[in-house]
């Protein structure tokens, strides 16, 4: 892992070390991380004896190389697809790796050069509203994932100026070309994403790409509605839920190049329980969907378009929400271009590093007996434990 730092201090394993386990124990801060370095566990698993300050790990920080980092993650997931962990990621045999944008770090004080601005309306404390600019950061993640399984791929920023479709194309080259174009099958997005010039580019990579369809603008939307049949192509049941689907073929979208797309609705029925007065009352629910499927998937029938076509939902249930409410998403550790893309990258792998060891290991995890926060616990305690960490040392 290479810091350009000259003549610096503290050499960069210690460092690194250091902040990986601040991702993998959950640290709310580089204060708090370096209160931790303190403790004489921590020392001897990363190799310095003495505290590193919160200014270090800042210095250090914005000199990673952000291309360092996403080798090491490349490498951690080329194993684990090595070692058959991505099976239980699988939907009729495929990989999808669903692509989502999230913004963090709002601020209307604090900016830096990679900052995206806008201007919102607030009200003063005396009752008067007035236009201020805030501030934040925004990345467009890769998750591949599936019901039994997930990992992150990669995190691109969003540049000032350009939207989510744009960091979404320029990280799938990326990913092209340090993963392979054979690491995985299909791209699921949202409605954003829904550019003809986009689709396309993402089809000549070569994967075959699930778009919810949302707009009604476009001819395809309103084809798909003309053409749809009465009675559904197919129908099942998934859980409390009755789906049924329809599917439209050889359309023509914005972009001609493209060649004709499918597209697969489905209607979703199921009943909630609700408490009214007193009492339980099943609700009667329903939701409609619509996805516009490429040629690559040609072969894959509306139960297996109804599978991949949700990834937006595990990516945000799965990925966002999680690292919000867990791994102090929010909060920017130093607000610095390269320091904050380094600690995502940081963050994103030892979320995945823990994700993993969890799911393969923690039988009492599977069985419901202990919950993620409990093994992270167990985890710094064992700092103070050296028998426990001697085969992290001789290993």
């Amino acid at each position: 892992m290479r810091t350009d730092r000259p003549a610096a201090d503290i050499p960069t394993p210690p460092l690194t070390l250091s902040l990986v386990l601040a991702a993998v124990l959950r640290l709310p801060s580089l204060l708090q991380l370096e209160a931790e370095t303190q403790r004489a566990g921590w020392q001897r698993l990363v190799g310095w004896a003495r505290r590193i300050s919160d200014d270090a790990f800042a210095y250090a920080l914005e000199r990673f190389s952000v291309e360092d980092l996403r080798q090491v993650l490349v490498d951690v997931n080329r194993r684990l697809k090595a070692n058959k962990q991505f099976e239980r990621a699988k939907i009729r045999g495929l990989l999808v790796v669903s692509l989502d944008a999230n913004e963090q770090f709002k601020s209307r004080s604090r900016c830096c050069a990679q900052c995206s601005q806008r201007r919102i309306t607030v009200t003063d404390p005396g009752g008067e509203q007035r236009e201020v600019t805030e501030y934040d950061h925004r990345q467009v993640y890769a998750q591949l994932g599936g019901p039994e399984f997930s990992v992150v791929l990669d995190v691109e920023p969003i540049r000032p100026g350009e939207d989510e479709a744009q960091a979404a194309l320029r990280m799938l080259g990326r990913m092209r070309r340090m993963y392979g174009p054979r690491f995985f099958d299909v791209v699921t997005v949202d409605a954003w994403y829904a550019q003809g010039p986009w689709l396309r580019a993402v089809q000549q990579l070569g994967w075959g790409v699930v778009c919810v369809l949302k707009q009604e603008r476009f001819e395809v939307f309103q084809e798909a509605s003309v053409l749809r049949g009465q009675e559904p192509s197919v129908s099942w049941e998934s859980g409390q839920r009755r789906i049924q689907a329809w599917a439209v073929k050889d359309l023509t979208f914005t972009e001609p190049a493209l060649g004709p797309v499918r597209v697969v609705m489905t209607d979703e029925r199921w009943q909630e329980v609700h408490q009214a007065g007193g009492q339980r009352v099943l609700v009667p629910k329903e939701s409609h969907w619509r996805w516009m499927v490429t040629r690559p998937l040609d072969g894959y029938d509306e139960h297996a378009i109804w599978q991949i076509g949700p990834g937006r939902w595990r990516i945000e249930n799965h990925v966002f929400n999680t690292l919000t409410q867990h791994y102090h998403l929010t909060h920017c550790p130093h607000h610095h271009p390269v320091a904050i893309l380094a600690w995502l990258l940081i963050l994103v792998l030892g979320f995945v590093v823990f994700g993993v060891f969890a799911q393969i290991h923690g039988k009492l995890l599977a069985l419901g007996h202990v919950t993620r926060r409990e093994i992270t616990e167990q985890l710094r305690r064992a700092l103070e434990r050296e028998e426990e960490l001697e085969p992290l040392w001789s290993g």
